[in-house]
C-alpha cells in the first residue's frame, strides 16, 4: 500500500511573520498522509527548526525547491544536496516546469539534478508534464515519457522507482484550470505502465491548482498517491483540508 503525500511548494513566497504563521498552521493539522513542505532556501532553517521543537504526532517533511547539479565548486547563487541535507532537507523537488521554462533546464539536466540528489541520501520529486500546445497535439503521454525515460536512462529504473513522480499539467499550473480526475488518472495509469512492476510502489502525486474543493475526486483515482500543491498550500486552512482528505 503506497503512503499518500501532500506537498506544499511554498515558491518565492512568504516572510519570517508569514511562515510562522504558516508553521502552527501545519502543526495543528493531524491527518494520516505524509505531510512535506518546501519552503524558499533562506526558510528552510527556520521551518526546520520549529518543527523539529514540536511534539506532533505524524509525520511532516522538509524539502527544497530545486537543488544544483553540481558537488560544489564557482557556481555563485547555487546550493548544492550536501547543503541541503545539512539543514535536514528528505526532499527536493526537480524539474519543476517553471525550472524548465523559465529557465531552460532540459530533460538531460534534470536527469542530472536527480541522481545528485539521489547520491547524499534524499529523495527526489520529479515533476513531469506537458504545456496546453502539448496536450492539444496529442502529444501528452509522449512527452512525459520521454521526460522520465531521460532520468531512467541516467540512473536506471530500479532508482527512478524509489522517488516520487508529481505529474503537473503545465497549463494547469497557477491558472486555476486543473485537469480533470479522469484525465489526471490517464496520465498516472500511464506513467506506472512505464515504469513496470516496479512502480507500483511509487508514489505519483497530481499536481494544477489542486485545491480543497477538487482534491477529494482526485484522491480517489487509483493510481494517484496524493499532491503537489502550490497556492493552496500558503493558506494553513486551506492546505490542511487537502492534507486530510488525501
Amino acid at each position: 500500500m503506497r503512503h499518500p503525500l501532500v506537498a506544499g511548494n511554498w515558491k518565492m513566497h512568504g516572510d519570517r511573520e508569514s511562515v510562522a504563521g504558516l508553521i502552527a498552521g501545519l502543526l495543528e493539522i493531524g491527518c494520516e498522509a505524509e505531510v512535506a513542505v518546501f519552503p524558499p532556501y533562506v526558510y528552510i532553517p527556520l521551518v526546520a527548526a520549529s518543527i523539529g521543537n514540536s511534539d506532533v504526532d505524524f509525520g511532516i517533511s522538509i524539502g527544497a525547491q530545486n537543488v544544483s547539479e553540481y558537488d560544489s565548486g564557482a557556481y555563485t547563487g547555487e546550493v548544492s544536496c550536501q547543503m541541503l541535507r545539512d539543514f535536514g532537507c528528505q526532499y527536493t523537488i526537480v524539474g519543476h516546469s517553471e525550472r524548465r521554462s523559465i529557465y531552460g533546464e532540459t530533460n538531460e539536466q534534470v536527469a542530472h539534478k536527480f541522481a545528485a540528489v539521489q547520491s547524499v541520501g534524499i529523495t527526489p520529486i520529479l515533476c513531469v508534464g506537458e504545456t496546453l500546445e502539448q496536450r492539444d497535439q496529442g502529444k501528452t503521454l509522449v512527452v512525459v515519457a520521454a521526460q522520465i525515460e531521460a532520468v531512467i536512462e541516467r540512473v536506471g529504473l530500479d532508482e527512478v522507482c524509489e522517488a516520487v513522480i508529481a505529474y503537473e499539467p503545465v497549463w494547469a499550473i497557477g491558472t486555476g484550470k486543473t485537469a480533470s480526475a479522469d484525465q489526471a488518472q490517464a496520465v498516472h495509469l500511464a506513467i506506472r505502465q512505464q515504469l513496470g512492476e516496479l512502480g507500483e510502489k511509487t508514489r505519483i502525486l497530481y499536481g494544477g491548482s489542486v485545491k480543497a474543493a477538487n482534491a477529494a475526486e482526485l484522491f480517489m483515482q487509483p493510481d494517484i498517491d496524493g499532491a503537489l500543491v502550490g497556492g493552496a498550500s500558503l493558506d494553513a486552512n486551506e492546505f490542511s483540508k487537502i492534507c486530510k482528505l488525501a
